[in-house]
């Protein structure tokens, strides 16, 4: 099969519903909206949620309980496994150089470090925050963790 033998499946692609081409098309005159009211206007309809002026349900349920959402503190997240992968043993690693290195997107969120894959060398890893397995395998491996 070469690139100008391709073509779409079967029933994949249609002809568009030719709407008002007169009486005998099936979708004549009103094309196939009816008789009056809101949705047979031109940009008429609903929006979606409308119950048609009755309460919507959204604002009938009680708000309830405490959402952390406000408050969370969110964190590029670097796993173990990947600083043992891209760094030679012994050295220090903090932002610029997990950066640098394309472990994290964004030069100023605050990194988490995380446990999984292995680490066998030691290393001195600063960041923000650790796991608590995260700081057991990289001092198990005679590392040193560094909370900045």
């Amino acid at each position: 099969m070469s690139l100008h033998e391709l073509r779409p499946a079967r029933g994949a692609r249609t002809k568009a519903k030719r709407l008002g081409q007169g009486i005998a098309s099936g979708t004549g005159k009103t094309s196939g909206r009816g008789h009056k009211g809101q949705k047979s206007r031109s940009g008429g309809g609903v929006r979606p949620g409308f119950e048609g002026g009755q309460m919507p349900l959204i604002r009938r349920v009680p708000k309830r309980g405490f959402n952390n959402a406000r408050f969370a503190k969110e964190y590029q997240i670097v796993n173990v496994g990947e600083i043992a992968a891209r760094f030679q043993p012994g050295t220090v690693v903090g932002f610029e150089e997990m950066y640098s290195a394309r472990l994290l997107r964004k030069s100023r969120m605050p990194v988490k470090v995380l446990a999984d894959g292995e680490i066998a060398a030691p290393f001195t890893v600063r960041a923000n925050a650790f796991s608590a397995e995260a700081r057991a395998k990289i001092e198990a491996a005679g590392g040193k963790v560094e909370v900045v």
